[in-house]
């Protein structure tokens, strides 16, 4: 794990989306698409509000969240939401969204439909994870119901998740595809994660989902 720390937040958004442009325009130099993954939420908004705004060739990457709350896009919980009114705007507007949420699917029952739109674009070419105060990433709730079979080695590409933390039902991109990615960041903020983080490399994966990911991560920190 690499970790970078900057002298203030604002330094922190500016400078990874820098990293982060840089990483994709690599991609695309040696490949057809790049595929971007990208944790919903507010912290990252930042981020995406300075990368929306660089010149790419946008209309060559595909973004998809890393997990999503089973809501409607219309809902102020819809991580889909949010993506469109601070990523997928400006220049980034031409990129090609790939949402996780499908009224028609029952998540209990099956996610195929979903994750066939997903599949072609992995492995992910450029990951961006968050992490909470509890040590999970993506929905890799400590606790959740199906989190030791989205830890294994041949966890499905998605799978639904319910923890007490989560609030309503998810659905996660499974700790497999997130630590095959071809570059990882994890973004985080204030003392509490850090110290979060730091606590995570003494425990398992069950314990500290984040754990499952950030052996090859480059953690991005700010206060």
């Amino acid at each position: 794990m690499k970790f970078i720390e900057y002298a203030d937040r604002e330094l922190l958004m500016i400078g990874l989306a820098d990293v982060l442009a840089g990483e994709l325009s690599t991609a695309l130099r040696h490949n057809d698409q790049a595929s971007f993954c990208v944790p919903g939420g507010t912290t990252p908004a930042p981020v995406f509000e300075f990368l929306s705004g660089v010149s790419l060739d946008w209309d060559r990457v595909v973004v998809f969240p890393n997990d999503e709350r089973w809501v409607p896009e219309n809902s102020d919980r819809s991580n889909a939401r949010m993506l469109r009114a601070s990523l997928l705007q400006n220049r980034a507007a031409a990129a090609r969204f790939l949402p996780l949420y499908d009224a028609s699917v029952d998540p209990d029952a099956s996610l195929d439909t979903v994750a066939a739109t997903i599949t072609p674009h992995l492995p992910i070419s450029v990951l961006l994870l968050g992490m909470g105060a509890d040590m999970h990433t993506a929905s890799l709730f400590p606790g959740a119901d199906n989190l030791e079979r989205a830890l294994a080695s041949d966890a499905p590409v998605l799978m639904p998740m319910r923890a007490p933390e989560a609030g309503e039902l998810r659905v996660t991109l499974t700790a497999p595809v997130l630590a095959q990615a071809m570059t990882t960041h994890i973004l985080i903020t204030g003392t509490q994660k850090r110290q979060a983080l730091e606590k995570a490399q003494h425990l398992t994966e069950i314990e500290a989902p984040v754990r499952s990911v950030s052996a090859n991560a480059t953690v991005h920190w700010a206060e």
